[in-house]
């Protein structure tokens, strides 16, 4: 009789699980899948089609959206993470007070309501007289890009021995040997994860860029956000491009660590 009822309770389980399932990945199934309609009917399938394929690559703005979208993400990944990197080492080997300090300082960003970021750093633009652009925008995804960072390097530093960099230095490494050499090699896994979700805030953030843009630079949230307001199944295309990019950057997430810590067995 037990085993009748946990066996019912699994079905049920399995069933609840495939339902949230359903509802979670429906829509972006539907949006993939109209992309390839041959019909401007965002509702009824009339034949496959790569033709809106086409109209989105031969759509300037639309280009230069996923130009602007990769090259901020790549230079905003690539900048938070130095800077992120460099803070969680020197924060390691402050006081306690300082380090809690700045911890709880860093948790602002992730906290706050993007709409408050968003509306600070147009304000704190203005004052500074920064003109709203790619400058604007680098500098944005920069400064809420380096707390995910942070985050992620931090744990791994604190599972270091807090004497390994000294008893490299005992052994004739100098300061930057020992940073480089030993340091760095051992955080390199949540330096590579800190910068992949660097990367993915980065790419499709819309609420903060929305507010620090001008000059005619847009993203691609912010693109697909222009084209919602009329009915234009270039949009499934677009969107499709996002869906197929965050999903290779989420499989490197989880297979790129994956691969160092068997590297390092290996070895």
């Amino acid at each position: 009789m037990k085993n009748n009822k946990k066996g019912g309770k699994k079905i049920l389980s399995k069933i609840f699980m495939g339902l949230i399932m359903i509802f979670f990945y429906s829509p972006i199934i539907y949006t993939i899948v109209f992309s390839f309609n041959d019909s401007k009917s965002l509702t009824k399938w009339k034949g496959f089609s790569l033709y809106w394929y086409e109209k989105m690559f031969q759509n300037e703005d639309m280009l230069n959206s996923i130009f602007y979208t990769i090259v901020i993400a790549l230079l905003a990944t690539l900048i938070s993470t130095i800077i992120g990197t460099i803070a969680a080492i020197g924060l390691s080997k402050s006081n306690k007070f300082i380090k809690l300090f700045v911890e709880r300082v860093n948790d602002l960003p992730i906290m706050n309501p993007e709409i408050v970021t968003a509306i600070g750093l147009l304000m704190f633009f203005s004052v500074l007289g920064i003109n709203k652009g790619f400058t604007s925008m680098l500098l944005a995804h920069i400064m809420f890009c380096t707390p995910y960072v942070m985050l992620s390097v931090t744990p791994k530093l604190r599972s270091l021995d807090p004497n390994l960099a000294d008893a490299c230095m005992d052994l004739g490494a100098t300061p930057w040997q020992a940073l480089i050499k030993v340091i760095v090699p051992q955080i390199m896994p949540g330096i590579i994860s800190g910068a992949l979700i660097a990367f993915t805030m980065s790419f499709d953030d819309f609420i903060i860029s929305y507010f620090v843009t001008g000059n005619g630079i847009n993203n691609i949230s912010i693109m697909v956000y222009t084209m919602s307001k009329r009915v234009n199944p270039s949009i499934n295309a677009l969107s499709t491009v996002i869906i197929f990019m965050i999903t290779i950057v989420l499989v490197l997430i989880n297979v790129i660590p994956i691969i160092i810590e068997k590297s390092k067995k290996g070895e």
